[in-house]
């Protein structure tokens, strides 16, 4: 029979997988203290991602269930990250890992929208540009030809007034 609170924790991340649209990533957190494993926390959350642990056989009941693939790194003690945007999340997880002597968390794997995963994926996506980088730089392309246009108009007027002038001062000449 099964462990009540295992039933409940099966639930909550059914629900969280469902919620993510099967996309979260997957790190090992091993080594981090309580204190740590709160600023990880916090962190996580300034992205709109969060942390959650949960047992390795939980995890494979719940992906599963749910018709995801299963994922190769589940050994060892895991927690799966759930998110927004998966750019700012990936490098909330290498910008902390890399401010910690440990190394930790460390990338194992995960889902993008249902598409598998590996621990190299995961630190490439940190490397990317966030989304809101990727506005602005979008941005900063249409606006462009426009501030180009400006700048060609603006040198036709300008001509047109030198020229004004110069036929100004030989007539006075």
């Amino acid at each position: 029979m099964p462990n009540k609170r295992n039933v409940e924790l099966l639930a909550t991340l059914k629900e969280n997988l469902e919620r993510a649209r099967g996309s979260f990533f997957l790190v090992n957190y091993q080594g981090l203290s309580a204190k740590e494993t709160h600023a990880l926390r916090q962190a996580l959350k300034e992205k709109g991602a969060r942390l959650f642990v949960a047992k390795n056989t939980l995890i494979r009941i719940a992906l599963k269930e749910l018709g995801l693939p299963e994922l190769d790194g589940l050994q060892g003690p895991s927690a799966l990250v759930f998110y927004q945007d998966p750019v700012a999340a990936a490098k909330a997880l290498s910008e902390f890992a890399k401010n910690n002597p440990k190394g930790v968390p460390e990338a194992k794997g995960g889902l993008l929208q249902g598409q598998v995963l590996s621990a190299k994926d995961v630190v490439a996506l940190a490397e990317l540009p966030t989304m809101d980088e990727l506005r602005a730089e979008l941005l900063g392309v249409l606006q462009a030809p426009m501030a180009e246009l400006v700048g060609v108009l603006g040198g036709v007027a300008r001509e047109l007034v030198g020229i004004l002038e110069a036929y100004a001062e030989k007539k006075a000449a």
